[in-house]
C-alpha cells in the first residue's frame, strides 16, 4: 500500500509482533499502517520452497509450547495443516558417532545441569543476584561442551552469556508441533488483511511534538501512537534514532542482544524406498566433545532433504566465512558420521544468514547475566505514545514467534487504553 501522510497508529515492523498488533487493531475504528523495511512480511519467519518438493523455514519452524501457542488456533482458522510428530531432539537415529550408552550418559549430565540451574534460579530470585548459566555446569564434566552446544541452538549463544534468571523464566510446556506448509507461510497468511507498506525503512522517530513524526525511506508521516516491534539489535545499534533519545530503551536492548541460530537445507539424492534410506524425522549428531558442532534433522516431513542447525559463535564464524560455509560444514559432519558415500548424495539448497540480515542482525534474544529485568523495561510504554513489542519483550515466551505475536496484541491493548 502507498504510505499515508497521517494515521492514528503506526506499527514499525511486519514480523509476528507487528502483525499481532495490526490484527488486534484492525477492527478498532482507528486508522493504522504497518511499516516494513523488507519486501515481504514475516520478519524472522520466512518459508521458502528450497526445491520443487522441499519446504524450508529459514527462520522459526516449530510451534513451541503448542498447547499455549495462539498460532495453533490461527493455523486452524487459515486451514494450515498442523503436524504433531514428536521432535527428534533427544533421540539419535544412528549409533555411529554417538552410541546409546554415551547418549544416556549425556542426557543424565544434561538433566543434572538443568536441575542445578533450576535450583540456582530459585536462590537468585530470593537473593536478587543473577549469574551466568555456565556457572552451573559440573566442573570437568566431559559433556560440558555439548551442553554448551545445545545452548547455542536454544539461546543463540553459549551459556556464559545467558542469565540464569532469564533461562528459568522461559515457559516450555514441551509440546512442539510444526506447520506442514511452513511457519513463515502461516505468519505471512496471518498478515494478509493488514495494511502494510513494504520497502519502507524507518530511520527516525521524533516524539518531541504534539504528534509523532516518523521518517522513512519513502517519506515522512505522523501518528498519534507508535508501536515499535523491531529486533533489539536495531534499537541497540540505533539503526532507528529516537528524538528525544531513549537511553533506557537502548540500554535494555543492549542487555537483550540477539543470539544467532542458522539453518541449512541439503537435498538428499536417495530414494525413500531404497534400502539405505534415512528415517523420516530422524536426528543425527556426533559426540564431538566440542561446542562447535551441528545438529541434523533427517528427512523432515519425509522430504528428501536434511536440515542442519548451527548456533552461537560457531554459526557466526560460518556466516562470516561466506555463503556456502554452513552447507560445507554440514556435509563434512554428516559424511564423517554416515560415511563418505553420502557426500555425492547431498546437494546444498538454501541457508539462513540472520546476522548478516540488515533488518534482523541476529536470530532471537537472550538476556545477558544481570539483565533479565530488562525485558520489562523494554516493554514499558513511553509518554502514552510510544509502545514496544517483539519477542524480546515477552516475559515467558521470548525467542518465539508466538511470544512476539502475543506481545503485539499486548501493545495494541495498551494503545487502545491510552486512547480511551
Amino acid at each position: 500500500m502507498p504510505l499515508p501522510s497521517s494515521v492514528d497508529v503506526a506499527i514499525i515492523g511486519a514480523g509476528a509482533a507487528g502483525l499481532g498488533a495490526a490484527n488486534a487493531l484492525k477492527d478498532s475504528g482507528r486508522s493504522i499502517v504497518v511499516l516494513e523495511a523488507r519486501d515481504r512480511v514475516g520478519g524472522r519467519a520466512h518459508t521458502i520452497m528450497a526445491a520443487a518438493d522441499i519446504t524450508f523455514d529459514l527462520g522459526c519452524g516449530w510451534l513451541h509450547s503448542a498447547d499455549k501457542n495462539q498460532f495453533v488456533k490461527i493455523a486452524t482458522q487459515l486451514n494450515f495443516e498442523i503436524d504433531k510428530t514428536r521432535p527428534p531432539w533427544r533421540e539419535q537415529s544412528f549409533d555411529t558417532g554417538f552410541p546409546l550408552a554415551e547418549r544416556l550418559d549425556f542426557n543424565k549430565a544434561l538433566d543434572a545441569f538443568y536441575d542445578r540451574a533450576e535450583e540456582a534460579a530459585k536462590q537468585a530470585i530470593r537473593s536478587g543476584k543473577d549469574a551466568a548459566a555456565s556457572a552451573y555446569l559440573e566442573p570437568g564434566n566431559r559433556w560440558n561442551p555439548m551442553i554448551d552446544a545445545l545452548s547455542t541452538y536454544i539461546n543463540g549463544c553459549e551459556l556464559d552469556a545467558v542469565s540464569i534468571l532469564d533461562m528459568d523464566a522461559y515457559e516450555d510446556t514441551e509440546i512442539n508441533w510444526r506447520v506442514r506448509r511452513g511457519y513463515g507461510a502461516l505468519i505471512s497468511a496471518y498478515g494478509t488483511s493488514c495494511p502494510v507498506a513494504l520497502n519502507c525503512i524507518v530511520t527516525r522517530i521524533d516524539h518531541s511534538g504534539e504528534r509523532v513524526r516518523i521518517e522513512t525511506s519513502q517519506g515522512a508521516l505522523t501518528a498519534d501512537k507508535v508501536i515499535v516491534t523491531v529486533p533489539t539489535n536495531l534499537i541497540a545499534d540505533e539503526a532507528i534514532r529516537f528524538h528525544p533519545t531513549l537511553p533506557a530503551k537502548i540500554d535494555a536492548a543492549r542487555g537483550l542482544p540477539l543470539g544467532l541460530a542458522d539453518k541449512v537445507v541439503l537435498a538428499l539424492d536417495e530414494p525413500q524406498e531404497s534400502r539405505g534410506a534415512l528415517p523420516k524425522d530422524g536426528n543425527l549428531r556426533g559426540a564431538t566433545m566440542r561446542t562447535a558442532m551441528g545438529s541434523y534433522h533427517l528427512r523432515p516431513f519425509g522430504q528428501a532433504c536434511i536440515e542442519g542447525y548451527f548456533g552461537g559463535s560457531f554459526a557466526q564464524e560460518l556466516e562470516d566465512a561466506g555463503r556456502g560455509a554452513l552447507a560445507a560444514q554440514s556435509i563434512d559432519e554428516i559424511t564423517a558420521l554416515l560415511g563418505n558415500d553420502f557426500r555425492r548424495k547431498l546437494k546444498p539448497l538454501a541457508e539462513s544468514r540472520w546476522s548478516h540480515d540488515p533488518f534482523a542482525r541476529g536470530s532471537y534474544s537472550h538476556a545477558l547475566p544481570g539483565h533479565a529485568g530488562q525485558r520489562a523495561v523494554l516493554a514499558a510504554p513511553v509518554d502514552g505514545r510510544l509502545f514496544f513489542a517483539g519477542e524480546a519483550t515477552s516475559p515467558n515466551f521470548f525467542s518465539t514467534a508466538h511470544g512476539a505475536r502475543d506481545s503485539g496484541e499486548r501493545a495494541a491493548g495498551e494503545v487502545l487504553r491510552a486512547i480511551r
